[in-house]
Parts: C-alpha cells; structure tokens; sequence
C-alpha cells in the first residue's frame, strides 16, 4: 500500500488530538477519584457515548465484519438481541445499586452485596481478562499494520527491516494509550472515546455507501447471498438451516440473556463509564443513550463482511500470505483462504478451504477508499484499536488498585499512594499487554474467541449479580460457590464438545471423547454460556439455602426489595429511564421485523 502525504497527515493529526486531550485534562486529575472514576462529573451524553466506544475495539469492528461474512446478516442478533435489550436492563434496574451504592468498582460490589472472597475471585478473573483483551486489541492493529503494508515504504527508505514493524507498532501503539491515560486518567480515555466514536462513523459510512452502490444496493445484495445470509431469522427453527448454526432458544437463552447480559450488566470495562457520570440520573441514562446508536451499528460493521463475501471471487487486495493473492479460487468475494507454511491453502476437516474472514474490512478499505478517504479509513481503525485498549486498561488500573492492592497488599495506604499506584498499575497493565499480544497468534474469527471467554467469565458472572440483586437470601457462600461451578462447568462442556469441521484442542474436546459436535463455533460458545450460568445459579440458590443469610440491615442500598426507587418527581419525560428504555426497545423489534 502506497499512502500520500494527505493520508499521513489524517492519522498523524488523529494522534495530535488523542495526545492532545490527555495534556488538556492533566491538570484535574488530583485525586484517585479524578483519576478512576473521573470524579463523577462527566455529562450523560458524554458516558453514554463513551459506553458504547469502549466496546468499539478491534473485537467490534474488524469482528463484526468477519461474522457477517461469515454468519451473514444474522449477526445483527448480537446488536438487537445480544445487546439493547441487556442495555435498557442495566440502565433501569442496575445502576441505581452500582452508583447508588459509591462501589469503585464492580468487584466492589460484590464486596459489598457478598464477601471478600467472592470480590477476589472476580477482581482476579476480570483483571487477567482486561490483559488478554488489550493484548488482542494490540496485536489486531499491529497484524493489520503489517498485512496492509502501511508501514513498508517508511521501514525501506529508513533501511529498517521489514519484520520490525510488527514490534514497532505494536509497541507505538501502547505508548500512546499509556501517554493519554496517565495523563488524565478515565477523563482523557473518556474522551478520546467520544472522539474515536465519530471518527469510526466518518469512516465506515463511505465504505458501506460505495460497497452497497457496487452491488446494486441491498436489492443486489440479496441476489447474490443465499437467503438465509440476508434474513435474521431465517432456519431458526433449525440449528443445522441457519449460518449461526443455532436454533431460536439457543440464540435467545445464550446470546439474548446469558451472554448479553452477562456482559453488559456485569462487565466493568463499560460499566465504569456510566459511574463516572455526574448524577445518579446521568447514570441511568447512560446506557440508554448509548443503545441508540448501537442498534445501528450492524449497518456500519456488519454489511461490509456481506458485500465483501457477495463480490465475485477475486485476486485479493491483500491476503494472509502473498501465495494467496495468487490463489482466488480458494478464497469466496474478498475474503481470502488461510495458507500454511508451503504455500497452499489450510482446509478444514472436511477438506474445506478456511477462510481469512478477519481480513474482511482490511479488503474492502483497499477496493473502495482513494487517497484521502483511505486515510480516513484508516484512521477509524486505528481509533477503534485505540479505544478498546485504553477501555482495558482504566478498566484494570482500577481494579487493580481498589480490588487487589487495597484490599490485600496495602489496605491504609494515603490517596496520594493510590494515585501513584494507579499510574504504576497503567504501565505494567501495558506490558502485560504487549505479552498477550505477542501470544494471540491463532485467529480466524475473533468474535468467535471473544464469545468463548464471555462465557467462562461473564456467563456464571451475571447469575450471581442477577440472585444478588433481586434475591436477598443470597449468600457470600453461594456466589463463591456458585462462580466456580459456573466456570467450571464452561470448561466442562468445552472440552467434551466440538464444533463442525473443528479439530480437537483450543476449539473443544480437549478432556477427552466428543461427547456432542454443534453446527458452529458459535452454537457451540452459546450453549457453552448456558451451561455456565445455569449452573452458577442452581449452585448458588442450593448453598445460599444452606448457610446463614445477612442481616437486612446490611442489604439496604443493594437489593432491589430493600432499596428506595430513584425520584423521577419534575423529571422531563425524555429523561426518565423507564420512557427512553421503551422507546429503545420499540426500535430495536422494529428492526428485527424490517429484516425478519
């Protein structure tokens, strides 16, 4: 790739403002507050925003595309099954007991609903997770840094060796994260949040406007896709006549409920957006704002992976390999094969050539984006990788420090301490970055991978916040109990199941004997989810019934039968949580019968 000095310039002013926001907040960040929950001020529209960038991370866009092109428009169940609905849930019913009871932290809570072991367990399991998703944000960008030769012309005319640009942008990348965060803290990722959201839209609207204008608009579109590829729910009656693989009740069950709200409910990374606003209705709203451009994001991320598989099969832009550039016949539209160390394509177990969906986005930038727009492009990737970064890791400094080293390494330590820590707790949370980066080596669909991980960890997750909220005999006991089983459970299931045309090992069977082989990798995470979450929560009514309750006393303030409803008396209609998740809700099932 050959870019011009226009092209240059866009990203190179993108990093001038990312920097520059981090100097501009600097000098408000006086206290552990300012710098963990950016002292409660931030206005609603602001969080809102910034709840839905955070999400926005290599994961979100070059995944999404790939399962479009993989799974076709049925993906947009991840939008408008997998998310809105758990987004109005989490705004409505719980927030009030996340900001109203001043936890720091999700973990936190859990301190304060349960037990400190349960608070552990959840402050360790979501700390390493934080890790290996910055990582994976990391080596996402420096792969597509790499594979689309950005970097090539510079390394030659400095006599730098080609294989250096790996490591050189992946370790770019993690100074300027590191530069804005300690800077301003949850502040300056905030808002650069804000600003990555709109660069991300100015990006991918002209893509989407020119592929959709390439092949006749969506008319054309679902011409060239077989018919379940441009019908949400078609074959859902039948895991085996839809692309997901997965019948009605296990889309709705693992994705619409475990999944979705398992994450969205309980996952710190976006939830410590909403707890820095700067009211208890902020908070609420937060969500609720945030659910009205994430249900039309499917038309920004997911239609690029449709119209790259619908284009005729074709010399690829840019491929996984240079041999297989030379090989179209093994790829489908843009989206070419994966090849292996001698040149020919890798093939699945039943002799199907796998493909490089991840390389879906990367593609159609390259067909579709003249000089300037292309730099454009260019820059909302890399703003997307720098937002689902910088999101991990304020995720982690904060639990870090409020959740293990102020609750086991030094627990009466100054503000001034914990601030110091906080800033130390960002760059060694880097590095470890920069660790697991160098160790996601096996990608083909990273929305895959990210769905199984949601299921070891926020799937058993949500059934303890979900009993704990609304259930008050809940015990310590049970939800430490129950979360192992969950997880233990997620990995039971894991090993002893497989996905079609997978070979045993990181997808499955792993312990021993395939007990059940599921049509998808994803049918497969998604009763994987359910399994988790049932389990976690027959485990944690069973022994909560077996151990001594808490005082009522001690649950004021964070269960849903002992907490006093939030006043909405001389609320503006548009601002009460109840009237914004409807109208929210009324869009999303619009949206569902238009590509029914």
């Amino acid at each position: 790739m050959n870019l011009t000095t226009i092209d240059w310039i866009i990203m190179l002013v993108y990093f001038i403002f990312v920097l520059g926001i981090g100097f501009l907040l600097k000098r408000k960040v006086k206290t552990s507050t300012d710098f963990f929950l950016a002292g409660r001020a931030i206005p609603a529209w602001v969080c809102g925003l910034a709840f839905i960038s955070a999400n926005l991370g290599a994961q979100e866009v070059i995944g999404m595309a790939a399962s479009g092109a993989k799974y076709g428009i049925a993906t947009s169940h991840f939008y408008w099954i997998g998310a809105i609905p758990a987004m109005v849930f989490v705004g409505i019913f719980m927030m009030p007991f996340y900001y109203g009871s001043r936890a720091r932290s999700v973990p936190e809570y859990l301190r304060l609903r349960f037990d400190e072991k349960t608070r552990g367990l959840n402050a360790i399991s979501f700390a390493i997770m934080t890790v290996f998703s910055s990582g994976i944000s990391m080596y996402a960008m420096a792969r597509l840094i790499q594979t689309l030769h950005i970097l090539d012309a510079p390394f030659r005319r400095m006599s730098f060796p080609p294989q250096w640009i790996f490591d050189v942008s992946i370790l770019f990348s993690a100074l300027v994260v590191l530069a804005y965060i300690l800077l301003g803290g949850l502040s300056s990722a905030i808002y650069n949040e804000v600003l990555q959201f709109f660069l991300i839209v100015a990006g991918f609207l002209p893509l989407v406007w020119l592929g959709l204008k390439n092949v006749g608009g969506w008319h054309g579109l679902t011409e060239r896709l077989p018919r379940a590829y441009t019908h949400s729910w078609a074959g859902m009656s039948n895991p085996h006549t839809n692309p997901l693989g997965v019948e009605w009740f296990g889309l709705v069950m693992g994705l619409g409920f475990v999944l979705s709200f398992g994450y969205w409910c309980t996952d710190f990374l976006v939830v410590q957006r909403a707890m820095a606003a700067d009211s208890m209705s902020a908070a609420r709203r937060t969500p609720l704002i945030a659910a009205i451009p994430k249900m039309f994001f499917p038309f920004l991320v997911i239609l690029p992976g449709l119209i790259a598989i619908a284009l005729p099969t074709q010399l690829s832009p840019v491929a996984s390999t240079a041999a297989a550039q030379s090989v179209p016949s093994a790829g489908e539209g843009l989206i070419p094969a994966k090849m292996d160390e001698t040149g020919q394509p890798k093939l699945d177990q039943n002799g199907k050539p796998v493909l490089d969906y991840d390389l879906a986005i990367p593609n159609m930038l390259l067909r579709y984006f003249p000089t300037g727009i292309l730099g454009l492009g260019l820059t909302a990737l890399l703003a997307s990788f720098m937002s689902g970064m910088a999101g991990n890791v304020t995720a982690f400094n904060t639990v870090w420090t409020y959740d293990i080293y102020q609750s086991y390494i030094r627990p009466n330590a100054s503000d001034a301490h914990y601030l110091l820590m906080g800033r130390l707790a960002t760059v060694f949370g880097i590095a470890l970055s920069i660790m697991a980066a160098y160790a996601a080596t096996r990608f083909n669909n990273i929305m895959d991978m990210l769905q199984l991980v949601f299921a070891f960890v926020n799937a058993p997750l949500f059934a303890t916040f979900l009993l704990g909220m609304f259930w008050k005999r809940a015990t310590g006991h049970g939800a430490f109990s129950g979360l192992v089983s969950g997880t233990t459970a997620a990995a039971l299931h894991h090993g002893l199941t497989l996905s079609a045309g997978a070979a045993p090992g990181i997808k499955g069977a792993w312990l021993g004997p395939v007990l059940h082989t599921y049509p998808s990798e994803m049918a497969q995470n998604f009763w994987t989810a359910i399994w988790a979450w049932t389990t976690c929560f027959v485990v944690t009514i069973l022994v909560s019934l077996m151990t001594p309750p808490r005082d009522e006393k001690d649950l004021v303030g964070l269960v849903h039968s002992l907490t006093a409803r939030p006043s909405e008396e001389n609320v503006p209609w548009y601002k009460r949580p109840a009237i914004l998740g409807a109208l929210v809700l009324a869009m999303t099932l619009l949206l569902n019968l238009i590509f029914w």
